[in-house]
């Protein structure tokens, strides 16, 4: 009975995920979709596996925080699932390079992390504006730009970082100059036992989704599950930014991250890490609402899609965004909910 559940949730997933968009049908319509979605109880066992994240602001690194913080923060994230910190190192240069000066305070970190928090990893967070959609930004088709991203690669773990967390945006679906770039990335980390990790965009909610999005709007919010998959079996680690999704209410948004979780577990291999985004940071506007996007609503749709899914998989966790904006109720929230 159960598989038969889980088949039928899988086949019928386009089904409602396509009441997702508000102008492909009328907004009862998304919102009966995705209650169904959100509906149910989570199953015991689909929680921590001890393999979270968490965004870390550019103050770890600058000289801003001091052995007092991190003290502090040892003492919050224990007991938690939390491995893995993506420190903010960068921004890379539009040409991919990275001032050394950037994280000048980086050595303090990572050697009291290792020193106070055995078995917590730091990685660190690259990132940039990429020319997708305008001007001015990183351009992934230039080669002697992606050469240089790997150069700031290799020199971030030379300065002792763990492991390099990339967030280029906008990155379109299907670029194959981005995947080009990850093979390269993935033959520096490897031999070196260093993870590698990516913020990926949310899966189509309906096959194509980006491409009509784009065509209409000039910018890109989705990738194909195809897309994503690719981009999956090239990294260690990949972190979905299951937020910003434009839901209105706690239960649509609760019902997308339940279906974004079964797409994105469909096609990340068992051995890569599959995170799913926590908001950690509290806005009004288009593209995010506060009240609906919180972070026991995220925490219940992970399960929930976590269970009709792949209920066993090891390699999955949440990461939180993003340290410097959370409140204490999202801690609270993250521990209660997903321990």
């Amino acid at each position: 009975m159960v598989q038969r559940v889980r088949s039928w949730w899988r086949r019928g997933r386009w089904v409602a995920l396509g009441l997702v968009l508000l102008l492909v049908l009328p907004p009862v319509g998304a919102y009966a979709a995705l209650r169904i979605s959100y509906a149910g109880d989570p199953a015991a066992g689909t929680t921590s596996r001890g393999k979270d994240a968490v965004w870390l602001g550019h103050a770890w690194v600058d000289g801003r925080k001091k052995d007092a913080d991190l003290a502090a923060f040892a003492a919050r994230i224990k007991g938690t699932g939390i491995r893995d910190l993506y420190v903010h190192a960068g921004p890379l240069e539009h040409d991919g390079t990275l001032p050394a000066d950037r994280y000048p305070r980086a050595k303090w970190l990572i050697d009291a992390v290792h020193r106070t928090m055995p078995g917590i990893r730091v990685q660190a967070w690259l990132g940039d504006v990429l020319a997708t959609e305008g001007p001015d930004g990183l351009r992934l088709e230039n080669a002697g730009s992606r050469a240089a991203v790997v150069a700031s690669a290799r020199q971030i773990l030379d300065a002792g970082f763990d492991g390099v967390h990339f967030d280029l945006e906008p990155l379109h679906s299907d670029d194959a100059h981005y995947l080009s770039l990850l093979d390269d990335l993935g033959a520096l980390t490897r031999p070196r036992r260093a993870q590698l990790s990516v913020a990926a965009h949310q899966i189509d909610p309906l096959p194509a989704a980006h491409t009509v999005v784009g065509a209409l709007s000039g910018s890109e919010k989705w990738w194909s599950q195809e897309f994503f998959g690719q981009v999956a079996r090239r990294v260690d680690q990949i972190a979905v930014m299951s937020y910003d999704t434009w839901m209105p209410l706690e239960s649509m948004y609760g019902g997308y991250v339940a279906q974004q979780t079964a797409l994105a577990l469909e096609v990340t291999p068992e051995d890569t890490d599959l995170l799913m985004g926590l908001p950690f940071f509290h806005e009004d506007d288009l593209g995010h609402h506060e009240s609906a996007e919180t972070v026991s609503a995220a925490v219940r749709g992970t399960r929930l899609g976590l269970d009709r899914t792949d209920r066993d998989r090891k390699n999955f966790g949440v990461a939180l965004y993003v340290d410097f904006a959370a409140e204490e109720a999202d801690w609270a929230a993250y521990r209660s909910d997903w321990h």
